[in-house]
């Protein structure tokens, strides 16, 4: 089993060992994490960066792990056009030092997200596939979706991803269509008990 939980400098050699096993089968940048680097735009969002070398230390990467938390808040700054968003990782039960990967859910779509992005976006590290992972991520972010008010969450994978369309099939994900590469799914939060959120 697995849980979901806020963003926790205490996962960090965790998390940064994930992070090397993404970058070896090329997969810098994975939905559900966010950025390290977040320019700073026109709007007034001053822009905020992490280096690897800061995110070794416990203070760069608490640094990070609130970046992420304070995301959820309605006026903490963002990118003109970005949404609050509450980021999740998710961890083993039997090993809570283990990040197996990162869950985003998007407090609200914006049209890109209405279009390819999607409510609820993950990522879960290579060394963790094929472990029902997602799937069960999916599953214990519904009733965080149902909690923000989304009655129903818009979840998109691409066309030629398979296992992603089984983790949103499974959790009871129904195919509205397909534009251009994105297959996009609404799947329904009904309640289903509390989050299981630890941290």
């Amino acid at each position: 089993m697995i849980t979901l939980v806020r963003p926790d400098a205490r996962l960090r050699d965790s998390y940064l060992a994930a992070h090397d096993e993404f970058v070896a089968i090329g997969e810098e940048l994975r939905d559900g994490d966010g950025d390290w680097v977040e320019e700073a735009d026109e709007g007034g969002f001053a822009g905020v960066a992490f280096t690897r070398e800061e995110l070794e230390t416990p203070e760069g990467f608490e640094r990070l792990a609130a970046h992420r938390r304070d995301q959820s808040l309605e006026d903490h700054p963002r990118p003109t056009g970005h949404v609050p968003c509450t980021f999740l990782w998710m961890v083993d039960d039997a090993a809570p030092s283990t990040y197996l990967g990162s869950l985003a859910v998007r407090h609200r779509l914006t049209p890109f997200l209405l279009e390819a992005g999607g409510h609820v976006g993950y990522s879960v590290r290579p060394s963790a596939r094929r472990r029902h992972v997602a799937t069960d991520a999916l599953r214990l972010a519904l009733p965080v979706c149902a909690g923000l008010g989304i009655d129903r969450a818009l979840v998109t994978c691409d066309d030629d991803n398979v296992g992603s369309a089984r983790v949103i099939e499974a959790n009871g994900g129904v195919l509205e269509d397909v534009r251009g590469d994105k297959r996009r799914y609404w799947v329904t939060t009904a309640p289903r008990g509390r989050p299981r959120l630890a941290g």
